[in-house]
């Protein structure tokens, strides 16, 4: 009589008499499949040798990484403009006037932001400061790759909200446990 399938998982062979190789979530194999310690040793060819490099220290970096560094980022938001009143660490606006708030990055609403390729990273575009700009992020995703999309076409694919500083407080105060208003500019301020 032929073994039901429990009995040939828990003798661990297949049906041809076999052992089974198992492989974890990882991509990783156990050495030898009759080892009482089932180590662990990486696969021959790794999916991370066809896009990365070793320096001298050894370590592995992209010469031209697809996402902007951290300090790219933050030296984009840095020359986006300012919005009078408010902090320009927290608060923002886009080259075509969407306001852009700081902790709202890579999400679909009025107030998030992503750091865009000015030149398309497929068309060779580096993501190096001088080809990043703080761009809302439905209007990221609409423009996708194109070059050839005019600003007026920019502009109608943005989307329209209307804050007002109360809304603004509000937002950084769940965002941040406070609110902080940028510098003042001198003169009175009638409410």
């Amino acid at each position: 009589m032929r073994p039901t399938k429990e009995e040939r998982r828990r003798r661990g062979k297949t049906p041809t008499g076999g052992h089974q190789r198992s492989i974890s979530s990882s991509g990783f194999e156990p050495k030898s499949p009759n080892s009482r310690h089932s180590t662990l040793s990486p696969p021959q060819s790794s999916f991370l040798n066809d896009f990365y490099t070793q320096d001298q220290e050894g370590l592995i970096t992209d010469p031209n990484p697809r996402s902007f560094p951290y300090s790219v980022k933050q030296q984009c938001w840095d020359k986006a403009e300012k919005i009078k009143g408010r902090d320009p660490d927290r608060w923002r606006r886009d080259p075509l006037g969407n306001i852009v708030f700081r902790k709202l990055v890579g999400c679909p609403g009025c107030l998030c932001h992503d750091y865009d390729h000015i030149v398309p990273y497929s068309k060779g575009g580096k993501s190096t400061l001088e080809n990043c700009q703080v761009l809302q992020a439905t209007v990221n995703r609409s423009k996708g790759n194109r070059t050839e999309i005019s600003r007026a076409d920019l502009i109608q694919k943005s989307s329209y909200c209307r804050v007002s500083g109360r809304d603004m407080d509000l937002l950084e105060l769940s965002a941040y446990g406070n609110v902080r208003r940028g510098q003042d500019s001198g003169g009175c301020s009638i409410q």
